[in-house]
């Protein structure tokens, strides 16, 4: 690579991993050198994109944790920064981007007391607190939603709204056209948990199936995300209803799946907004009550707002609720080929592209990531 190396700063679950891939794949594009830092949970970028250089430090973290689990993770945190800002001084690298949560602290912290170039990308509708704790010491503020909460008149000169990066597949599935919707045909409807799916999910959404008028009963096809210790339970429902749902803990083919739905019901963590904007599908968000400042309902109420969603809190998602909304969106055959519409609308499939552009801005005026321009930088 003859291009600026960039350093990724990311960790802890495939929600910041997965935004920190699909800029990886852009800068890959525009011959820059990504080198991706992350922690000890941290996970490798697909192997299709090559050797990608990848290093861990220690972290921790702090939100929720008890006194001594703070103090330690503040440890772990401290240890990070030391590993992190010798690593930095090794590469020097033209800039740093950090994709939130506290996996990424040691690295964006070293590279403020490096001067380093430092772009924060926040994924939700709510500014995290780890980049609420770097926000003064970033060049640029890069936003998933346009705008977040938290971000104050002082940091909106830094905001610049990329989206979120999403990977390559679900770009591609946007070219294909929302699912003919008629009274005949079928129903299609995908059931999303996150990473280690919804037990409420479980709980609520056959017992709302079972309730529903038999013509849309009849009509429905079904796949559903189930944690694994709910599996048979699950299943066992819908033998009962005489439905032949497809369930697994995990698909592997979530794009094409979106795809093909109709309707989906989903938490609304900001890789799932995303990826459903990206394709542009309507869905039911039912937001995790526990995310950190209530950072799913921000994200649920953004595409709620725009007209691609319908935001159900949590202890409003009865079973007589779910069953008498899905026949409602259904019933008016308009109804949710216009929320998918205004879904893509929200979207924005060329995020990755976007925040490569940033990076590679920010980057250029770095004098290319030298030792020399790193040191003078520190010593300002």
């Amino acid at each position: 690579m003859t291009g600026p190396l960039i350093v990724l700063a990311a960790g802890g679950t495939g929600g910041h991993l997965f935004p920190a891939e699909a800029l990886a794949r852009a800068l890959l594009s525009r011959e820059a050198r990504p080198v991706l830092l992350t922690d000890r949970r941290g996970g490798a970028f697909d192997p299709a994109l090559g050797d990608v250089e990848t290093h861990r430090v220690r972290s921790g973290g702090v939100a929720g944790k008890g006194l001594v689990v703070r103090a330690l993770s503040v440890r772990e945190i401290a240890i990070g920064v030391l590993q992190a800002r010798t690593l930095l001084r090794r590469l020097a690298p033209a800039a740093v981007v950090g994709f939130g949560g506290y996996a990424s602290l040691p690295a964006t912290l070293a590279a403020v007391m490096l001067r380093i170039p430092l772009v924060a990308h926040e994924q939700n509708a709510v500014l995290g607190r780890a980049n609420r704790l770097l926000a003064r010491g970033v060049d640029r503020i890069a936003t998933a939603f346009p705008s977040p909460r938290h971000l104050g008149a002082a940091l909106r000169a830094k905001a610049v709204h990329t989206g979120m990066p999403v990977r390559p597949a679900f770009a591609l599935a946007r070219s294909r056209p929302y699912p003919k919707l008629d009274e005949a045909g079928p129903l299609r409807l995908l059931i999303l948990g996150g990473s280690q799916g919804a037990r409420i999910f479980s709980d609520i959404v056959p017992e709302a199936v079972g309730r529903l008028p038999e013509e849309h009963r009849q009509r429905l096809g079904l796949a559903q995300q189930c944690r694994p210790e709910d599996l048979e339970r699950v299943r066992a429902a819908y033998d009962r209803l005489g439905i032949a749902a497809d369930l697994a803990a995990f698909f592997s083919d979530v794009p094409e799946r979106l795809a093909s739905a109709h309707l989906v019901i989903a938490r609304a963590g900001a890789s799932t907004v995303a990826e459903l904007a990206t394709v542009g599908r309507p869905a039911i968000l039912v937001p995790y009550p526990f995310a950190t400042d209530d950072h799913q309902s921000a994200n649920a109420a953004a595409v709620a707002e725009a007209g691609g969603a319908w935001l159900v809190p949590q202890p409003a998602f009865t079973a007589d609720g779910l069953a008498a909304l899905i026949s409602s969106l259904v019933r008016v055959r308009e109804t949710l080929p216009e929320a998918a519409a205004r879904a893509a609308r929200f979207g924005v499939p060329e995020a990755a592209e976007r925040l490569a552009d940033l990076v590679m801005t920010l980057a250029g005026s770095n004098g290319a990531g030298n030792p020399v321009a790193l040191g003078n930088r520190e010593a300002a």
